[in-house]
């Protein structure tokens, strides 16, 4: 099985706006950076080469992403050990604290590309009713066994 992710941020900013210029120029570069970097599967994006054209709600400063990578450490690896994790640091500058979960992980098949409307509802599910093998988070890190047994029972 292959983990795969969703984050959504509230840009504090139009995205053509100077305040956020520094975020949207670098877009590609952190792009780039995870397709190269090792454990990458899949991300998300349109025909402009990112995600930040795809409105998956109301508010079009709502910003989402989604990847698939071959496990956890890849994935904690791109975002936590490479230059990503500075774009990570100045995410006050740009976008809103939301109050409620803002990312979530999950299993999916070998080769499964995962819908944003699949990622918005295993968010929500995270949300109501907290970590479980179904949608969670780093703090509780399930395996795919852990959702085989969850579904044996």
């Amino acid at each position: 099985m292959q983990l795969a992710q969703l984050n959504i941020a509230l840009a504090k900013y139009a995205l053509d706006a100077p305040e956020i210029k520094d975020f949207v120029d670098n877009l590609n570069k952190v792009n780039s950076l995870a397709e190269n970097s090792e454990g990458f599967i899949w991300r998300l994006k349109d025909d402009s080469g990112d995600a930040t054209n795809i409105q998956a709600f109301e508010n079009p400063n709502m910003l989402v992403n989604m990847s698939v990578w071959q496990n956890v450490d890849s994935l904690k690896n791109f975002m936590f050990l490479t230059h990503h994790r500075d774009f990570m640091r100045r995410k006050n500058e740009w976008f809103e604290k939301l109050n409620e979960d803002n990312y979530v992980l999950w299993w999916v098949e070998d080769g499964h590309i995962p819908s944003v409307e699949e990622g918005i509802a295993r968010l929500t599910q995270l949300r109501s009713q907290g970590d479980t093998p179904y949608a969670f988070s780093f703090k509780t890190n399930f395996t795919p066994e852990d959702l085989k047994e969850e579904f044996s029972n």
